[in-house]
């Protein structure tokens, strides 16, 4: 009976870490705000992995839906084949001739170099997080993950998303595809990511889409290049957790072993929507609601906290 409660505890958290790992509003500060209320009955070393690695379902859900957008290898056979929309001659015969300029041929597969050189950016915009990551995780852990911290951060970077957005208003974004994006553009990405890895509230698809915004580059195109940065940097920290979790000589019990995948299961289903959702939302919307959410939530926590203690 016990387990069995645990487990409705790990959909609650996986239904928000689901919405909001991509939502611009902090994830890990939801978690922590929920775990004031909802506390699983675990092993603290397990909760530090659990909130962590929990992530790995959301992750799953944009590989699936960005698949052909984030794979890189194909078959050779069918590397050939003209872009889709060049009806005529002259045009499909442009169309085969960028094909091939696109791949590069290894026996019976190939390799797309626009999907590789995407990969590359991706990978060198998360070089600036993972160092403070590896870094820092310990001490990040110990004095930051703690109601003042999580509310001041989200009450900060929801005043700058309005006031980027404020002064977006009216102007064409330089970057409006991902492709478009330079390799100093990406690094400055992330280093905006860097401070989603020191200051639990920031939100990492908050700052990482911040930064882009105030680069000049489109919602939409900083909210697809935020998911892809989220594959490398969630896989590294869920690997870092476990390996510390290993190294201390500890092991999952079946309990926590079934909690760990329930949470990333429905972690998983719910993210499939929320991306869904926020890529045709941001088409036609700005972030300002997430940034005056963020300010209520924010000023609601320093509220609580001020009253418990």
């Amino acid at each position: 009976m016990q387990t069995f409660i645990e487990i409705l505890k790990s959909i609650l958290f996986g239904i928000v870490e689901g919405v909001t790992e991509w939502l611009p509003i902090s994830s890990t500060g939801h978690m922590i705000i929920l775990d004031e209320f909802v506390k699983l009955n675990v092993r603290e070393e397990f909760w530090n992995l659990f909130l962590v690695v929990i992530q790995l379902g959301a992750i799953l859900a944009v590989v699936v839906l960005f698949w052909e957008k984030i794979w890189p290898f194909g078959l050779t056979a069918n590397a050939g084949r003209p872009k889709r929309g060049r009806r005529d001659g002259e045009g499909s015969e442009r169309g085969r001739s960028q094909e091939a300029a696109d791949i590069i041929p290894l026996g019976g597969i190939c390799i797309k170099t626009d999907i590789l050189l995407l990969w590359i950016k991706i990978m060198i915009a998360c070089l600036p997080a993972a160092v403070i990551g590896l870094l820092f995780d310990d001490w990040i852990d110990e004095h930051l993950y703690n109601f003042p911290c999580v509310a001041g951060a989200l009450i900060f970077f929801g005043i700058l998303f309005i006031i980027i957005e404020k002064r977006n208003e009216g102007k064409k974004p330089r970057v409006r595809s991902v492709a478009r994006l330079d390799y100093l553009t990406v690094v400055l990405i992330g280093v905006f990511q860097v401070l989603a890895a020191v200051l639990p509230g920031t939100s990492r698809s908050g700052a990482t889409i911040i930064g882009a915004l105030l680069l000049g580059v489109a919602r939409p195109v900083a909210a697809e290049f935020t998911f892809y940065l989220a594959i490398p940097v969630m896989f590294g920290a869920s690997l870092l957790k476990v390996l510390k979790f290993i190294k201390a000589g500890l092991s999952f019990t079946g309990a926590e072993g079934v909690i760990l995948f329930v949470g990333c299961l429905v972690a998983y289903v719910v993210s499939v929507f929320v991306i869904k959702f926020l890529m045709e939302y941001i088409k036609k919307h700005n972030f300002i609601p997430f940034g005056i959410y963020r300010i209520a939530l924010g000023l609601l926590l320093f509220l609580y906290f001020f009253i418990k203690r």
